[in-house]
């Protein structure tokens, strides 16, 4: 059993639903952050449908320990807390590490997705060089905590020129992620399978975005997955690196939103192959 998942579960007020509700939205942060990056769109998108956010094990208020050693933990413990939530499909939205955990989510379970939102992130498995680097920055974390580290980080994370409410944001989040639940996730990371060929087996539509300025997932990641994507479209979101969730929520809202339109509108389709 995985082990409990701090979260949010907000939705719409009104006790009045329609016919066919609008399909639940999954957002699944990146590393090293948790939750409350997804602040803005919990905020525009639960007054309409239901929204689900955990904490990834680890991270925010979640459980540390035990440790995830294998990288499909985390889809795992997604998949449990679907069914603790009685959710039987959604759309599942990542950022960066958090839009790998989707992917593998889609790996282990393609029959509960109707949709996939791919953030700043890519599918390729690490190289050796990557792996020792995350293996290395996980012996430093461990060493060192997070200070250092968020520090040097953050204008890549997000753009020089954001806000300053939106870097204080983010390195409030990054400084106050367990070294412990961080260098766990690093080492499980480096090890994660490659996602490029399950791309081109998705039979959901999909909606790829990226900073105009990311320099961790480049354009030209997004455009690569776009185009291996049977159904997808991408949005670049100009003025914005790594985080343009937080950096420009309304232009990131307008893609989402009528991505989910998009969803809401289509009949779901024949349980899908596991891969």
């Amino acid at each position: 059993m995985a082990p409990f998942l701090a979260y949010e579960d907000k939705g719409p007020v009104s006790p009045r639903q329609p016919l066919v509700p609008p399909v639940p939205l999954v957002l699944v942060h990146g590393h090293p952050f948790d939750r409350t990056m997804w602040a803005p769109q919990v905020e525009t998108f639960s007054a309409t449908r239901r929204v689900i956010v955990p904490d990834l094990r680890g991270y925010g208020a979640s459980p540390t320990a035990p440790a995830v050693t294998d990288f499909s933990g985390f889809a795992r413990d997604i998949e449990a807390l679907l069914d603790d939530l009685k959710v039987e499909s959604c759309v599942l939205a990542g950022l960066s590490m958090g839009g790998q955990i989707v992917m593998d989510c889609y790996r282990l379970f393609p029959e509960r997705v109707r949709g996939l939102v791919l953030a700043d992130t890519f599918p390729s498995a690490e190289t050796p060089e990557g792996v020792r680097a995350r293996d290395a920055m996980a012996d430093r974390l461990l060493a060192e905590g997070m200070r250092g580290y968020a520090d040097e980080v953050l204008e890549r994370m997000v753009a020089p020129y954001a806000s300053a409410e939106v870097k204080a944001h983010v390195h409030r989040m990054m400084t106050a992620t367990s070294p412990e639940g961080a260098a766990a996730a690093l080492r499980a990371r480096a090890r994660r399978p490659d996602y490029n060929a399950l791309l081109t087996r998705v039979t959901v539509p999909a909606l790829v975005v990226v900073g105009a300025d990311d320099t961790y997932t480049p354009v030209s990641d997004a455009r690569a997955m776009h185009a291996a994507l049977p159904d997808a479209a991408l949005h670049v979101i100009e003025g914005t690196a790594h985080m343009p969730n937080l950096e420009r929520p309304e232009e990131f809202d307008t893609a989402l939103g009528e991505f989910l339109a998009r969803v809401d509108g289509r009949q779901p389709s024949p349980a899908a192959p596991r891969l």
